[in-house]
């Protein structure tokens, strides 16, 4: 006789009071139309300083399928995902956030992908409900690394989806102590399907997301996925050495054929050396990303540090 297969949904949260029980009821309505499938709806909370553990702690104790990780301390979107991804036991793992703004309502899209056959199945936004200025500067970027990265990344997407377990098993032997996911998934290189959706509008709380959350993500898109930006600096620094030759030889000769009337005066000087110093500035900030990355593979620290967890052991 075969198992039933496990399905485990893991949703990150940081002071998501208001969302947890919400997001909860609706992942049951979905998975009920699967009853074919157990499934787990794991928590992982980055130490949230609101009532989010008390309201996770209320639906476990009414619902032996939640589950939770409580971490000592905020260790960040990125390593709290990860780490929870690699917990989770089921034959898939739907990854999603918890503010609501991945709708639930695809785990029906994403199941029967995966029924088909399909390892990933990756939810994708081309559409979003945030303000204007902010969703033209993620298809900028999304747009710029497409175009940079080593390996063609998914656009518009943001990690939520569905993931095999086979999936999983190849990120665990990664091993990357600060993983840019969503590369990562086209870095193995396993086929995958997209799924649309249209991001609505946060409802409850405020976005977490802020502006050194959003570029510490950019950044490792980039470093970790594309060498374009120091070929650049190399190619950068002949070009404008070759200009600066050139302009020295200009000034020259000029300088032979009107003595008496030319006079260089200070003011070519002073911004060709702020311009060439900010140059550097730039180039010298980037190889610092770069350094960066390795600095944090090199440390090869943990994940997170969990404080507890809640209903790991519970089988009803």
């Amino acid at each position: 006789m075969n198992e039933r297969k496990l399905i485990s949904i893991l949703t990150p949260c940081y002071n998501e009071e208001g969302n947890v029980e919400e997001l909860h009821r609706r992942i049951v309505a979905q998975m009920e139309q699967f009853p074919q499938y157990d499934f787990e709806h794991i928590y992982i909370d980055n130490a949230s300083t609101d009532g989010t553990v008390a309201a996770i702690r209320r639906l476990a104790s009414a619902d032996f399928r939640v589950k939770a990780i409580v971490n000592n301390r905020n260790f960040g979107i990125i390593r709290s995902s990860n780490h929870g991804l690699l917990q989770a036991r089921g034959d898939a793992i739907i990854n999603m956030a918890s503010d609501m703004q991945e709708p639930p309502e695809l785990i029906g899209d994403f199941l029967r992908h995966w029924q088909q056959g399909h390892k990933v199945v990756a939810g994708v936004k081309p559409e979003s409900h945030e303000t204007a200025p902010m969703f033209a500067l993620r298809r900028l970027y999304y747009a710029t690394i497409g175009r940079i990265a080593d390996v063609r990344l998914i656009p518009h997407y943001t990690g939520f989806g569905l993931y095999d377990r086979e999936v999983i098993e190849a990120l665990r032997r990664i091993d990357d102590p600060y993983p840019y996911f969503r590369g990562l998934i086209a870095d193995m290189g396993f086929a995958h399907v997209e799924v649309p959706y249209v991001q609505p509008q946060r409802t409850r709380g405020i976005t977490k997301s802020n502006f050194y959350a959003l570029y510490d993500m950019a950044m490792l898109g980039i470093t970790s996925h594309s060498k374009v930006p120091l070929r650049l600096a190399t190619m950068a620094g002949f070009a404008l050495s070759a200009g600066s030759l050139m302009i020295a030889l200009g000034y020259l000769v000029y300088k032979f054929l009107r003595w008496e009337q030319m006079s260089f005066g200070m003011a070519p000087i002073l911004i060709g050396f702020f311009f060439f110093a900010s140059v550097q500035l730039f180039f010298i900030g980037l190889l610092g990303e770069y350094i960066l990355q390795i600095h944090t593979q090199v440390q090869k620290r943990p994940l997170v540090v969990e404080r507890e967890r809640i209903n790991f052991d519970r089988r009803d």
